[in-house]
């Protein structure tokens, strides 16, 4: 059932290092990376994830959960949840959960193909590679694809 509007969505993909960003809408079912957010010994830059929140105003957000091949929980989804919980207080807004398997090993593939071809000139970053990962993460959960609680 389409959506009676467009809702601006951003999507994140929890590392222990970095977390990756995307945004994306309801309507064009697309997601475009953003600048991952760094994770410091201090814990998760809630001042930057602050700033996204400002400038996008999402209606809702989606967190990758970490799960293996089998769909079982992994070492970091606990984490990842933990994460989804405290951005969900602190947004006061919707957090969807999506299976995230081998969204990261989809990204960097997409990424190295993409230079090789010389469609990207810039090297390829880890932190790209966590935003890519976002992105493909929110395009699944619009796509309806590996919804955890929904």
């Amino acid at each position: 059932m389409p959506e009676a509007q467009a809702r601006v969505v951003l999507a994140f993909d929890f590392g222990l290092r970095r977390i990756g960003v995307a945004s994306g809408d309801t309507v064009s079912n697309t997601a475009a990376p953003k600048s991952a957010i760094q994770v410091t010994d201090h814990g998760v830059d809630w001042a930057a994830i602050d700033r996204l929140l400002h400038e996008y105003q999402p209606q809702l957000l989606v967190v990758g959960s970490p799960r293996h091949a089998d769909g079982t929980a992994s070492g970091l989804s606990e984490r990842a949840e933990q994460f989804a919980k405290a951005l969900a207080a602190r947004a006061q807004r919707p957090v969807h959960r999506t299976n995230e398997y081998a969204s990261s090993i989809e990204a960097a593939a997409e990424l190295a193909s993409q230079r090789a071809s010389g469609q990207r000139r810039r090297r390829v970053q880890h932190a790209d590679i966590d935003s890519a990962a976002a992105a493909i993460i929110l395009e699944r959960w619009l796509r309806g694809e590996g919804r955890i609680d929904d």
